[in-house]
């Protein structure tokens, strides 16, 4: 079960939005049905991307031995 500002990675690609599949965000917010979350994606230098409703779906819990890849917006 994912809880509020743990770490999640997107597990599909949101073209709008400038994120891909695999990119990190931190839970902000769960939906009381838990079907749902807001998560904000950060650039590695601290600044805010967006905050953005997604699906349980849409995350997953990051998993052990796991490294996280930068790149450009």
């Amino acid at each position: 079960m994912i809880k509020e500002h743990e770490r999640v990675v997107l597990t599909e690609d949101l073209p709008n939005e400038g994120l891909r599949a695999g990119d990190v965000g931190v839970v902000v917010h769960i939906a009381p049905d838990s079907k749902s979350y807001a998560v904000e994606f950060i650039t590695l230098d601290g600044e805010t991307i967006d905050v953005i409703p997604l699906a349980a779906t849409q995350v997953r819990p990051v998993r052990e031995r796991e490294i996280a890849n930068a790149r450009t917006l």
